[in-house]
């Protein structure tokens, strides 16, 4: 055992003396893999794409910064699936410094490598770094602010309050759970009495960046009737009774979503540091108080609403990253020494099955099949194809012409990315309700009138919306399109001619939002 610990002990000392070149060299592997992916964007991906050709302050469901930073790049390199992924890459490799740093700051050198090994351990990270959506965001700016509040906190650095201030708004910008950070730093001061003083001044420095995003987004949400208040609303208000078995079963599920992100051991390991930290709370130092009530007392939280409800498994992924360092702080303290290694091991086995899956389903002749876990991600390149080559047999000047799409908004973003020219794409939401983004941009105004559009629909010619239907001179059945997704639910592409005007919608702030973005 000692000198299997000896060894352990040597690895991460010669991993530390090369951390300098391990992060440059995951971000570039990583690079490589999205660059090199065959992959199509997921629908977030393409919705969030859509949201950066409209730059605003913010959006039906989320604040600004994913649309912000791949409207960004793509500005910079084009819109192209890799370039759209690549902020995933930027942020990951940031948030990978920053993680180490704080490790270090907390427990020291041999901290700061486990904590990175243990990160780059985890599928979620695979996932993170690879999807654009608005979670690499928010854990990169989540750990920013970790990291200058320690600063601020323990190192006596008053320059710290607003660097970490203003990270916290990044991340208020990212996503709406960022709220959480001032909550829990104001409730560490509060129990903090050696730094509760910190309240009267600098906790109000912290706050200002922070205030200022809030009243951003509450002026939007003003001029828009409150519309993303009440889709985050539907997240938390139960649609339908459920009975104590389907509660457990939501519970049990979000715990096996869990236990694939972080891999079962690192997962059970930071339970562990969780309840420990529950049991021993008084007795914990400041530092680890700290790591405790920003990450796995919130760990704690959301498992406790998984029995309430249906919870997304990405919910809690930003509060692993003080569990994380908590856990590498309590195995520098002789805990956790058997289960360590086997940890890391079948945690790095998984990451590299994730990352040689889409081979593997290649080589093997599985892409496509019920055994494919990725079919979501080849539907949009192949169906959008198919749609051009049915409007180029029209002889309708694609440049003059639109799209307009039925259904979920994934349908219209996928089409807007992939098809040819990315022409412009509305959204026709038979409901009359604000379901989505696209019912809160303008629909088709004076300079689309009498112009040709192409309508992809779910619905065959005897099921088609009349309301659709009448808002053109005619409306004709072009092809059907099969749905590489749901072969049985094939799609239908239309040509209307001349719009004459848009089927109206009205923006009711108190009906109920659809529950479908994470």
């Amino acid at each position: 055992m000692g000198v299997s610990v000896f060894y352990f002990d040597q690895l991460l000392h010669g991993i530390e003396r090369r951390s300098l070149w391990l992060i440059p060299a995951v971000a570039l592997l990583r690079l490589v893999f999205v660059a090199s992916s065959e992959l199509d964007l997921i629908g977030d991906e393409a919705y969030y794409w859509e949201w950066s050709r409209r730059p605003d302050w913010c959006y039906f469901s989320k604040p600004p910064m994913v649309a912000w930073l791949i409207g960004g790049f793509t500005w910079l390199l084009g819109d192209e699936t890799w370039v759209v992924r690549l902020p995933a890459v930027v942020l990951g490799a940031v948030s990978l410094w920053f993680l180490q740093a704080t490790a270090r700051g907390f427990f020291g050198p041999r901290a700061s490598v486990l904590c990175l090994l243990l990160i780059l351990a985890t599928p979620a990270q695979v996932l993170a770094n690879f999807l654009m959506t608005i979670d690499p965001p928010l854990y990169c700016f989540w750990i920013m602010t970790l990291y200058f509040l320690r600063r601020a906190l323990f190192a006596d650095d008053s320059r710290a309050w607003w660097w970490a201030g203003f990270s916290a708004a990044a991340a208020l910008l990212s996503k709406q759970a960022a709220l959480l950070l001032p909550l829990m730093l104001a409730v560490f001061l509060l129990l903090d009495a050696q730094r509760r003083h910190y309240l009267r001044r600098e906790f109000c420095w912290f706050l200002l960046p922070v205030v200022l995003v809030v009243v951003q987004i509450v002026v939007w949400n003003h001029a828009h009737d409150w519309v993303m208040f009440g889709h985050s609303k539907s997240h938390f208000t139960p649609h339908d009774a459920i009975d104590g078995w389907q509660r457990l079963k939501h519970g049990l599920e979000f715990i096996a979503y869990q236990l694939l992100l972080l891999s079962p051991l690192i997962w059970l390991m930071t339970l562990g540091v969780t309840l420990q930290g529950l049991v021993q709370f008084k007795t914990l130092s400041a530092e680890r108080r700290f790591l405790w009530l920003f990450g796995p007392v919130l760990i704690l939280a959301v498992i406790a609403l998984s029995l309430l409800q249906k919870v997304q498994g990405n919910w809690p992924m930003p509060f692993y990253l003080s569990a994380l360092i908590l856990l590498a702080g309590d195995w520098l303290d002789g805990h956790w020494s058997r289960l360590m290694k086997p940890a890391l091991a079948f945690g790095a086995m998984l990451v590299v099955i994730t990352y040689a899956l889409p081979l593997a389903l290649k080589l093997l002749h599985l892409q496509g099949t019920p055994l494919d876990p990725t079919k979501r991600f080849n539907q949009w390149r192949t169906m959008a194809a198919s749609i051009d080559a049915g409007r180029r047999k029209t002889g309708v000047d694609l440049a003059d012409s639109f799209v307009i799409a039925t259904g979920h908004r994934y349908l219209a973003s996928g089409l807007a990315f992939y098809l040819a020219g990315h022409p412009p794409v509305f959204r026709f939401e038979t409901s009359g309700m604000v379901q989505s983004q696209y019912e809160l941009w303008s629909a088709p105004d004076a300079g689309f009138s009498g112009k040709d559009a192409f309508v992809v629909s779910e619905d065959g010619p005897d099921r088609f919306s009349p309301k659709l239907a009448a808002a053109f001179q005619s409306l004709t059945w072009i092809a059907r399109i099969n749905n590489p997704a749901r072969p049985q639910h094939p799609y239908h592409l239309y040509l209307g001619r001349q719009l004459t005007h848009w089927p109206g919608f009205f923006l009711d702030a108190h009906h109920e939002y659809a529950n479908t973005a994470p």
